[in-house]
């Protein structure tokens, strides 16, 4: 299949589903949209805006999975999509960067997004191969969990599918890709789940433009120059040889693991579970999304997949556990069921605080099961998230998240860049949109104070606007330990052969970050909803002789905050009065 476009990079084409009719029509794609959002997260948040005070859960309300200019041509990293909609956790505009190879095999079947509306009478699968579009019945899946559906669909297809919780709209649950690959955060999963789309497969066999080849090859070098150069990325304790995992060590260290549903800061018994154990108990192997050279993912010989950081450290500190194979079998169990780690484990360690005691690894991989099918009271209840819950218990302090997002795992005591980004976050408790533990703790690409405010704001508005194209291209934020966009501009140049600069993306992201925080507005989120839980505020953490672990200053946190409302054209209360000219 042979693409006609004289715009690289785009198919130009995208799809139109309607569940509740089940019409499927393919339209054009909107050129200047392109133009002024890139793809991925920008176009996904744009499309959701003229929705954005319908219910996460309507019909009205679409779920857009894009991909980006970038997605099915060779650059490094750029095989990922953006999967956008309304939380119905946060209530706030949602989007989650996803891998595997369902995006490459979307853009190679001639599609740039599709945008999913209504409600079907029955369990629905779509099936897009190349220029054939169907939706099939799916009933006879429904109670399917992820391994189950892959049996079915096969190897022939990519696909996106929902497990259990997703069907019973946990609120927390996520969509699953190729098995597990997972759009995570903030309940997309059951945003598919309430138009009962079960699942899409997708199989393109056709090829992605490219405006100037030779352009693209001397970008792509640039780019993997940096990336084998870095010590993060391909160095001997990096990225590529351990995963995300050697993160456990470097956060234990430096005394900002989240304990006990952080009310400490420091797991003396973390390494049972630390990436060189990880590799000595299951002799690790090398994968991840197609076309990337990192391959951070691993897994067992046997094909295992094996916790990531965050899981690894929310079911193991911040549930006070170190059986390493506990927390491997709760990871299967939430890709099994399609649910996020961080909120699970999370909701789980506020259940334990609330009740007085920790919960054992047993324990809590029992109550993922009873949450993702919500099989009884106590999972029910666990499967609204820890901001619900605990507010139904008398206690919503006790949920450790911002936006009813729950936070991951890097405290904010000891990352005051972190603390702001968490609270000023458009997707509510999140470390992507800014990431400076990168600057923070990694030490990438300039060393900041960790214990101070100074110059954070400003460190914060950049990173959220570098991120959002990030998200937009897409590429992956790993890749931009080393690489930066001064080479993706030049990527983009080259694939789409329109001119763009570091700039001039960064004044698209800006575009990109305004709009989700106008949107959110919309639906009441102010400055009241940027804080931090007020532990973080009045606890101190778990200090060393060498390092002291205070809580945050809040009239600090209160300067810094506002500091960030001026640099992003905010008002004093965290809102942005108009879109008009970004």
């Amino acid at each position: 299949m042979e693409m006609v476009n004289p715009m690289g990079g785009y198919t130009l084409k995208s799809l139109k589903i309607n569940l509740s009719t089940m019409e499927v029509s393919a339209q054009e794609t909107d050129e200047d949209l392109l133009k002024r959002f890139l793809g991925g997260r920008g176009l996904g948040v744009q499309l959701v805006g003229k929705f954005i005070k319908a219910p996460a859960y309507s019909e009205e309300m679409p779920i857009i999975f894009a991909t980006g200019p970038l997605t099915g041509t060779n650059t490094p990293t750029s095989g990922r999509m953006s999967v956008v909609s309304r939380s119905p956790l946060t209530g706030t505009v949602f989007d989650c960067s996803v891998g595997g190879a369902f995006a490459t095999n979307l853009k190679r079947a001639g599609y740039d997004y599709i945008h999913i509306t209504g409600i079907a009478p029955k369990w629905t699968a779509l099936v897009i191969e190349d220029h054939d579009i169907r939706l099939i019945d799916a009933s006879g899946l429904e109670g399917l969990n992820i391994s189950a559906i892959q049996e079915e669909i096969g190897n022939r297809y990519s696909f996106a599918a929902i497990g259990i919780a997703g069907e019973r709209l946990v609120r927390y649950a996520s969509i699953v890709f190729d098995g597990h690959y997972l759009a995570g955060r903030g309940g997309l999963g059951a945003v598919m789940g309430s138009k009962r789309l079960k699942f899409i497969a997708v199989r393109g066999t056709g090829s992605v433009i490219v405006n100037d080849s030779a352009m693209l090859g001397e970008a792509n070098k640039e780019i993997m120059r940096l990336l084998r150069a870095s010590p993060a990325v391909f160095g001997e304790f990096g990225l590529s040889n351990y995963g995300t995992a050697a993160l456990v060590d470097v956060i234990h260290s430096r005394r900002l693991e989240p304990t006990d549903n952080f009310r400490e800061t420091f797991f003396s018994d973390s390494s049972a579970y630390s990436a060189y154990a990880i590799k000595e108990r299951y002799g690790t192997k090398r994968a991840g999304c197609m076309g990337c050279p990192v391959l951070c993912k691993k897994v067992s010989p046997k094909g295992e997949v094996l916790p990531e950081y965050e899981t690894l450290s929310h079911f193991g500190a911040l549930n006070r556990c170190s059986d390493l194979e506990a927390v491997v079998r709760a990871n299967k169990i939430c890709n099994e069921y399609g649910i996020d780690t961080i909120s699970a484990a999370s909701t789980i360690a506020c259940y334990g605080e609330l009740r007085g005691t920790v919960v054992d690894p047993k324990g809590f991989c029992d109550l993922l099961a009873r949450i993702a099918t919500r099989s009884d009271n106590i999972g029910n209840a666990l499967a609204e998230g820890s901001y619900r819950y605990a507010q139904s218990m008398g206690h919503p302090e006790l949920s450790m998240s911002v936006k009813a997002l729950e936070l991951p795992a890097y405290d904010p005591r000891g990352a005051y860049g972190m603390a702001l980004s968490y609270a000023v976050s458009n997707r509510g408790g999140c470390h992507l949109r800014a990431y400076p533990i990168s600057h923070e703790i990694l030490r990438k690409p300039v060393v900041t104070d960790r214990f101070s405010f100074e110059g954070k704001a400003r460190l914060i508005k950049i990173a959220e606007d570098m991120n959002a194209i990030v998200d937009s291209l897409t590429a992956c934020k790993f890749a931009f330990f080393s690489a930066t966009l001064e080479e993706y501009a030049k990527a983009l140049t080259a694939v789409t052969g329109y001119t763009h600069t570091a700039q001039d993306l960064l004044s698209i992201g800006n575009r990109i970050c305004r709009l989700e925080r106008y949107l959110n507005n919309l639906n009441g989120l102010d400055a009241t909803h940027d804080d931090l839980p007020p532990r973080f505020f009045t606890e101190e953490g778990s200090s060393s002789d060498k390092i002291k672990i205070l809580p945050i200053n809040r009239e600090d946190f209160l300067e810094a905050r506002a500091r960030y409302y001026r640099v992003r054209g905010a008002s004093e209360q965290g809102t942005i009065g108009s879109i008009n000219g970004d």
